[in-house]
């Protein structure tokens, strides 16, 4: 009798369900496992912060290819709460983060990860879910473009709306192919000569930008000069 019971109010309250919902238990079973997967999977991409525009240019200084600088403005608004660091990584032939400089925040470590070094910088105060920062960095990098080829990687690690990736060439040593590359999807396209403009002073600029570009693809911009 019990057991009877037990049987009859189970079975109301999936009617119940099912009749509110106009869906069988097992269907309603199948959407709500749906909807929690795609909660989950969106919690897990979501980070601590998304990037609103990310900005970089690369400077190489002489022919040889032995001085270049790299800058970068990425302009971020913060997912959660209680935030006090935000984490920086480089990577790259020769000797690299020479004269390392960051606004906002303050470096205050440093660490090796596979090819990767990470810098953890310290905010200096306490950021809140939709707080938004601008992150201006700066560093030098020695021999690290000896070769005839060369190439630059921008990884998308965060939720980005816009990206912008520009490269600086002497003037007396212009890039003479340029190539990007899709590291993930394995594509490559060509660049036009109009992606190659000559500056005032006789330098050479390649600029190439994407709206909403693809998360944690890598975009690999190759160069021969």
């Amino acid at each position: 009798m019990y057991e009877s019971k037990n049987n009859l109010s189970a079975s109301s309250l999936t009617k119940l369900v099912t009749m509110n919902l106009g869906l069988p238990w097992f269907e309603l079973a199948g959407e709500m496992w749906k909807i929690g997967r795609k909660v989950m999977r969106g919690l897990s991409n979501e980070g601590m912060y998304e990037v609103l525009n990310y900005e970089s240019t690369l400077e190489l200084h002489d022919r040889g290819g032995k001085r270049a600088t790299f800058s970068k403005r990425k302009k971020v608004r913060y997912l959660q709460d209680h935030i006090i660091a935000y984490q920086d990584s480089a990577w790259g032939d020769g000797e690299i983060l020479v004269n390392y400089r960051c606004t906002p925040g303050k470096p205050v470590d440093r660490y090796r990860c596979g090819h990767k070094t990470h810098i953890l910088i310290s905010l200096r105060e306490v950021k809140n879910k939709g707080d938004i920062d601008e992150f201006n960095i700066r560093w030098g990098i020695h021999k690290g473009f000896l070769l005839q080829t060369g190439f630059w990687a921008t990884g998308i690690t965060n939720r980005t709306k816009r990206i912008k990736v520009q490269i600086i060439f002497p003037k007396s040593r212009p890039p003479l192919r340029l190539s990007l590359v899709e590291g993930n999807r394995q594509r490559t396209r060509s660049f036009n000569r109009n992606a190659k403009k000559r500056l005032p002073d006789g330098r050479w600029l390649v600029s190439w930008e994407k709206q909403k570009p693809k998360l944690y693809e890598q975009y690999i911009l190759n160069w021969e000069w």
